[in-house]
């Protein structure tokens, strides 16, 4: 008996060593935390400006490319699914199956059903980025407080988008459409 309350005496203490050794102390201060996500979200913010002005001034038959290549392949089958709910097409969901397949993934309610990328318009004139600030910057997730505008349909849109940065790249993760 004492040979096994030994053997687990020696056990235990091997194991909070071997923990001790695992943990590694970093000098990362607040500082630095605050510096690289405010330097990252004013990456993602140009990035996520030049994409917006890119994708409305590009022929529309460039748009479905175009919105693959700046979005996240869950994003993208998403917003194309809102996009078709209920129409006539290969492949499109009821509104319930919709909610179903992307309800815990995605906010379904302010997907903008039947409706394009980043506007609810399906025609327009000139979109322009009237504003585009940061909400919030973490781990290379960015949420940006975002303004289109369409002077020549006098028209705005609020927005509310999710970039995140992967594989060095960034990419919209979510459109909240917010009118």
């Amino acid at each position: 008996m004492k040979k096994i309350i030994i053997a687990s005496l020696l056990l235990i203490v091997s194991c909070k060593e071997a923990v001790k050794n695992e943990i590694k102390i970093t000098n990362t201060t607040l500082k630095d935390v605050v510096a690289d996500n405010s330097k990252g979200a004013a990456e993602a913010k140009k990035w996520l400006e030049n994409s917006i002005v890119s994708y409305f001034k590009a022929d529309i038959s460039e748009h479905q490319k175009i919105m693959k290549d700046i979005t996240t392949k869950d994003y993208y089958e998403f917003k194309t699914d809102a996009t078709n709910v209920d129409l006539d097409v290969d492949g499109s969901l009821t509104l319930k199956e919709f909610q179903e397949k992307w309800g815990d993934k995605y906010d379904t309610n302010s997907a903008g059903i039947n409706t394009g990328f980043l506007i609810s318009a399906q025609d327009w004139i000139h979109v322009e980025v009237r504003k585009c600030e940061v909400m919030t910057a973490l781990n290379n997730v960015y949420i940006f407080n975002v303004v289109l505008a369409d002077d020549g349909f006098k028209a705005q849109y609020f927005r509310k988008i999710k970039v995140i940065k992967e594989n060095d790249r960034f990419l919209i993760d979510e459109v909240i459409e917010s009118n």
